[in-house]
């Protein structure tokens, strides 16, 4: 193991970019096997290909930049698939958007009719919880 130790030094390696274009790879391939499509798998394998030269490419800087533009992309749609998970699990209060700055503003459940105060804009809004 020394040996790919040190054939990895000074390689830029995994990261999240890869990982995504793994798992990307991985269901254009089977989709191209369930619809009998070979264009799709060949697809798939260039993807793969482009993951293991930016895994092995000496660039890092380059890589680094890759890498930081798709986590740009990414962490809105993240975060707003955790946030939905976090708000559905929370059973004791209710989330509802200001219409003024659509901050999201937690109140709790179960007060009837209430009268709601923005934090960061002070607009008032009444709904039911």
């Amino acid at each position: 193991m020394n040996w790919l130790r040190r054939f990895m030094m000074g390689r830029y390696g995994n990261d999240q970019l890869n990982v995504a274009l793994m798992i990307f790879s991985l269901l254009i391939l089977i989709l191209g096997q369930v619809l009998r499509f070979s264009p799709l798998v060949w697809v798939a394998v260039i993807l793969l290909v482009l993951c293991y030269a930016r895994m092995f490419s000496r660039n890092t800087s380059r890589r680094y930049g890759e890498n930081m533009k798709f986590m740009k992309f990414w962490n809105p749609i993240r975060n707003w698939f955790l946030g939905i998970r976090a708000r559905g699990k929370d059973k004791t209060h209710r989330y509802y958007k200001c219409p003024k700055c659509k901050l999201r503003v937690r109140v709790p459940k179960g007060k009837g009719k209430i009268k709601i105060t923005c934090p960061s804009c002070k607009t008032s809004f009444i709904k039911k919880t």
